[in-house]
């Protein structure tokens, strides 16, 4: 299928070929037969891809600071990646989607296979959107009109919490899509508008929907008219829906305001706001979040969790309707909206009007008809990259699938196997478009959205894993029972029960001689630093201690990490790393395990004492209390009155150890090249895996219990 996709490194726009998305559980499949271009929004995406590094730093001083703490802590070459990695990634473009349902996934109510749809689906000919986010369509609407159904709830959410009553007087700054719209839903609800612009064009419609005008190309003084339209008393209120980097509009929306006026930023401007000009009048200011409540809460979007309507009236989903509703009895009209029609084919010229000084004002993408593109071509979940199947290096017999193609796979697990030069015969994603990216990238032969072909496929021998943590389990299984190798990214799962299906599935599978290799990301123990650290332990034949100190950073309580179904909690999910670490290094089973939390409050920031076999002991100090410029992680050992110091796996002291003294490193090194090195060698051989499946067993049960 067809999507639109830009490049945030080069603002570059291009019409890809992508597998079909599946169908989740709680979303929608589409068929898109039209989609509505946000010129504000997406010509903001263009303009920042296609700006310098200097003017892209510029825009997001944020986000340089943390560039600059990144290079601090792990170096310049490690950060210069990762920074490239992120902006090379390709942006899905697009929001307002219509079409048709294709199939309804499980648990979802309410629709059916056929309805007509209007979602925030991206531009593509099939998307898969959470039913949160889509509405029916009525029957007297068109597609064409309902195009807009997402654009009209933006500006309906603003003109909510501007909470208009009838009579009262209202300026719209800024006379776009949003605007335009906002005008008319304004004079529904029995509102006198102002309109504030400076295209003579716009100021022209905005007329034609009973709004008076200001033309501020013209040199009209939007003070002055706002005082007049105000019989002398001020606004009622102002929407602000322009775009632009000047604080101006919210300069003059605080001086056309009554006292106790109210103002709602829907756009995007400067907030260098005065608080003379608010303080006076006992302004109020609120900026509007898209497209109302529920907008960026997971469980209302991604997980289908309603807010009961008592008590939460009006939701995205409930927001969609109502400007649907508006559109089906005639009280919007978007008609006059739409400038330009485009076939997705097109749409690069579409892109290159939006960027230019060319007036347009709705332009709509048109998508093929079922007799143009039959269901079956539309739907087809698996794309050839290369038309040619890659030869094996003499190093390595692995032909490798990857399942999963985020930030981290892409940034480092996919470069580091493709370095050994194993096969890489597929890349699967959900959607499809990460996988395209880093199919293209890495010379993968195929990409796919058909998870489960991976495991039927003769040609892979080998599964790695780097999707959601709650994923990992049922993969892992599927895998050994294909008879595939399988390396997953930690953790290996997230219960006990799922743990205790794993080593029954991998126990009966030895017993008949079938047992494919188990590796789990545990990268560190590989690193050179680490394996200096074994070399020199092996001298000491008494109990050592190990403090481990990962200064790990706070992270949103709403991010999927933190769900325990989802991600398992941060011990679990990333604490498991340095279990292992500490485990390794200790050569002996761990016996004993405790856990120390601050608070409720601080439920990341935890101890982790551990006890060994041959009385060693070590502490995991994980805290998210701390600094971003501090380095990320230090581990001391200490034994047979001899001290080594790893800081953040860039240098390594040794303190009264003989014959040692430092080992530094350019760049940092945490062990994943080699670490899949391993793997891939041991496959190639059919050796022994390079972490014991009963070790793996052992640190999986003991981060579990530690972070449950």
């Amino acid at each position: 299928m067809k999507q639109i996709l830009q490049n945030l490194k080069t603002g570059s726009t291009e019409v890809a070929e992508i597998p079909s998305p599946r169908v989740n559980s709680g979303q929608l499949l589409i068929r898109t037969s039209r989609s509505l271009i946000s010129a504000g929004t997406e010509r903001m995406l263009v303009d920042f891809g296609k700006a310098n590094p200097i003017e892209k730093a510029r825009q997001q001083p944020d986000k340089v600071r943390m560039v600059v703490d990144k290079i601090k802590t792990d170096g310049l070459m490690p950060t210069l990646d990762a920074v490239r990695n992120k902006l090379e990634q390709p942006l899905p473009l697009g929001y307002c989607n219509v079409g048709t349902v294709l199939e309804v996934g499980k648990g979802v109510e309410g629709f059916t296979v056929g309805e007509r749809i209007a979602s925030n689906g991206k531009h593509a000919e099939v998307v898969s959107v959470p039913v949160n986010l889509c509405a029916r369509i009525p029957d007297s609407v068109s597609d064409e009109a309902a195009a807009f159904t997402v654009i009209g709830a933006i500006a309906l959410q603003g003109i909510r919490l501007v909470q208009p009553t009838l009579g009262e007087a209202v300026v719209v700054t800024g006379l776009g899509l949003i605007g335009q719209i906002a005008v008319q839903l304004l004079r529904a609800h029995g509102c006198r508008v102002l309109g504030i612009d400076f295209d003579p064009a716009k100021l022209e419609m905005a007329k034609s929907f009973g709004a008076e005008v200001v033309n501020l190309s013209a040199g009209e003084d939007p003070i002055q008219a706002a005082e007049r339209f105000s019989r002398g008393r001020g606004v009622d209120a102002v929407l602000v829906t322009a775009a632009t980097k000047s604080s101006e509009p919210m300069h003059q929306a605080a001086l056309m305001c009554r006292k106790r006026g109210r103002i709602v930023l829907v756009g995007v401007t400067g907030l260098e706001l005065s608080r003379d000009d608010f303080f006076k009048k006992e302004l109020t200011f609120q900026v509007s979040a898209s497209y109302g409540p529920g907008r960026y809460d997971p469980n209302y979007e991604e997980k289908g969790q309603d807010y009961p309507v008592g008590f939460v009236r009006w939701t995205e989903q409930r927001n969609f309707e109502a400007v649907l509703d508006m559109l089906a009895d005639g009280r919007l009209n978007v008609e006059p909206l739409i400038s330009h029609h485009f076939a997705i084919n097109e749409a690069g010229k579409a892109y290159e009007l939006i960027a230019s000084a060319a007036p347009s004002m709705g332009i709509l993408l048109q998508y093929p008809t079922v007799e143009e593109k039959p269901e079956a071509d539309l739907r087809r979940q698996t794309v050839a990259l290369s038309s040619q199947r890659q030869p094996l290096s003499q190093q390595t017999k692995a032909s490798i699938a990857f399942i999963g193609s985020g930030n981290y796979s892409t940034a480092v697990l996919i470069p580091a196997f493709k370095e050994t030069g194993a096969r890489m015969k597929v890349v699967a994603s959900s959607g499809g478009v990460s996988g395209v990216h880093a199919g293209r990238k890495y010379g993968f032969e195929e990409t796919t959205t058909a998870t489960d072909d991976v495991f039927t496929d003769p040609e892979i021998n080998t599964v790695v894993i780097t999707t959601r943590h709650d994923s990992h389990a049922n993969l892992v299984c599927k895998a050994l029972l294909a008879g595939k190798h399988v390396f997953v990214e930690k953790p290996l799962c997230l219960t006990l029960e799922e743990l205790e299906e794993i080593e029954a599935t991998h126990a009966r599978l030895e017993e008949q001689g079938k047992a494919p290799s188990v590796m789990v990301g545990f990268n560190r123990r590989f690193s050179p630093h680490v394996q200096k650290i074994k070399s020199l332990l092996t001298s000491v034949s008494g109990p050592k201690s190990f403090v481990m100190t990962v200064n790990a950073g706070a992270i949103p309580g709403d991010h999927w990490t933190q769900d325990k179904e989802i991600g398992g909690g941060r011990i679990i999910g990333e604490g498991c790393h340095f279990i292992d670490l500490l485990r390794y290094l200790a050569g002996t089973p761990i016996v004993a395990h405790t856990r120390m939390t601050m608070d409720s409050a601080n439920s990341d920031t935890v101890s982790l004492q551990l006890g060994f076999a041959d009385g060693s002991i070590g502490t995991v100090h994980y805290f998210a209390n701390g600094c971003k410029a501090f380095p990320k992680e230090r581990l001391e050992v200490f034994a047979a009155g001899r001290v080594l110091q790893l800081d953040n796996f860039r240098k390594l002291t040794g303190y009264a150890w003989p014959g040692f003294k430092n080992m530094n490193l350019w760049s940092q090194d945490k062990g994943q090249k080699a670490c899949s090195a391993a793997f891939v060698k041991a496959v190639s051989d059919g050796g022994i895996a390079p972490i014991p499946f009963a070790e793996i067993v052992e640190v999986s049960r003991i981060s579990i219990l530690l972070g449950s």
